[in-house]
């Protein structure tokens, strides 16, 4: 697997603008920039198609915990069109929760057309 830099990076940092800025109307132009139109977010706690379904899910995030943001904490580990990296939630006050990982799919296009993401690390056996 390979570590880049450059527009991948770029990408993926702006798709966290999309959940890290306070104006909800700049959040969404941040989603639609990185997320191709009929893109897919699955987490543990939600499935949204699209730009307007996650934007909504991330409204939602951020009335609970105002001033909310996240943040890539990770080198971006990426092969084909599939890539890899960690991040950070961390709450207005600067409290870190614990770090999660999204695993994202990019198209022919250049953005972000799946992502998959999951809270805390892997448990030991």
């Amino acid at each position: 697997m390979a570590e880049v830099d450059g527009p991948l990076d770029a990408l993926v940092d702006t798709y966290c603008l999309g959940w890290s800025d306070p104006d909800p109307v700049r959040r969404r132009e941040f989603l639609s920039a990185a997320l191709a139109a009929d893109a897919t977010y699955t987490d543990p706690t939600v499935h949204a198609v699209g730009v307007e379904e996650l934007a909504a899910h991330i409204d939602a995030v951020f009335a609970q915990q105002p001033g909310m943001r996240v943040l890539r904490v990770s080198r971006i580990d990426a092969h084909h069109d599939m890539a890899r990296f960690g991040w950070r939630l961390v709450q207005a006050d600067g409290t870190a929760l614990p770090d999660g990982v999204d695993f994202v799919e990019v198209s022919a296009e250049g953005r972000i057309r799946r992502i998959v993401g999951f809270f805390g690390g892997l448990r030991s056996i």
